[in-house]
């Protein structure tokens, strides 16, 4: 918006100042010689001309500062109206450039804001909406076999504790998803500071390995840890540890019975590499981009208690600690989880 209020003063006060030091200049020649001749004239017209060549200059100069902040203004309004795009940064020298420079800076941290906010709020949507739909199901089970136990229209024992053993299945994969929902949202929000350190990464995958024991046992499958006593990698411990153990969970849902599970380690001075194989069904090469979305399941009809987020947490996690992970897959034959931290 264009306002001409410092224009008009400048031009006041300085036609106030200018016309006082003509009568100034005036009274002095008067007071000199007694009168005017025609050079003292000519001495107080040159001055005269001097003060109105000083002005011009001075006017034309102050009016290109103001109209820069008079731009940077309507800029300023655009970008509160919610205009996305704005010109691009005009690099000036002095003020005016300091100016600019600094509006630049203040968009670019209020977009920034506005996009996490935005990003924030549609993360919060999301996972609103996919915890509701991921409830129904099961809620909808504890529901039936609530109202079939409460109406004793289940006579027969042994069908008696089925249902309360689908019962128990079905609050501990409620009990499951919400937590690992819990744990993802909290690190996608930042909520959750890593807390990394130089440690042994055999006593980690050691602990991985016997989280999931008591399902490699029953289903006899063979898991092996190949990792040397001195390998050290700078990561937080415990957080590994859960998403190697969401790995090996899948890795043995998804390998037969006596299949074979590696879990491995290459470290050099440039990266340090941990490998999850498995014997399994494998994924198809079409499935592999979607395997870590949320609630994605490749093969539903191998464990049908599956939640679809374990990958997803898992990649949270590697990915908070500044690693990466990757997959391999051939299917029908085998998995392979690539996690890389750079050094």
């Amino acid at each position: 918006m264009k306002s001409n209020y410092e224009r008009n003063q400048f031009t006041i006060k300085y036609s106030l100042v200018s016309i006082i030091c003509l009568l100034v200049c005036v009274g002095f020649v008067w007071w000199q010689h007694g009168e005017l001749t025609w050079k003292d004239g000519s001495v107080v017209l040159l001055f005269a001309i001097c003060l109105i060549v000083i002005y011009i200059i001075t006017y034309r100069r102050l009016n290109h500062v103001y109209t820069e902040v008079e731009t940077i203004s309507e800029m300023m309004s655009e970008m509160m109206e919610g205009k996305e795009e704005l010109p691009e940064e005009q690099y000036k020298e002095g003020a005016v450039g300091v100016l600019y420079t600094n509006f630049y800076k203040v968009v670019g941290i209020l977009q920034e804001n506005r996009n996490r906010e935005l990003n924030e709020k549609i993360f919060l949507r999301d996972i609103i909406s996919d915890i509701s739909h991921q409830l129904k199901t099961p809620l909808a089970s504890l529901n039936v076999f609530v109202d079939l136990l409460l109406e004793d229209k289940i006579a027969d024992e042994a069908k008696r504790k089925q249902i309360l053993s689908e019962a128990a299945n079905q609050l501990s994969r409620m009990e499951w998803m919400v937590l690992s929902m819990l744990k993802l949202a909290r690190i996608e929000a930042g909520a959750i500071q890593f807390d990394k350190k130089k440690v042994s990464l055999k006593p980690i995958l050691m602990q991985a390995a016997e989280g999931v024991q008591f399902l490699v046992q029953k289903r006899n499958q063979t898991l092996l840890v190949d990792c040397d006593e001195d390998v050290m990698m700078l990561c937080d411990g415990e957080w590994l540890t859960e998403a190697l153990i969401n790995l090996l969970k899948n890795a043995s849902d998804y390998s037969g019975e006596g299949k074979r599970i590696w879990i491995g380690v290459e470290h050099t001075n440039v990266y340090t590499r941990i490998y999850v194989k498995d014997e399994g069904v494998g994924i198809a090469e079409s499935e592999l981009p979607n395997i870590f979305k949320r609630f994605y399941r490749v093969h539903q009809e191998v464990n049908p208690n599956s939640v679809g987020i374990g990958l997803s947490l898992t990649k949270s996690i590697i990915e908070g600690m500044d690693g990466m992970i990757r997959v391999q897959s051939e299917e029908g034959a085998y998995t392979w989880f690539v996690l890389t931290f750079v050094k």
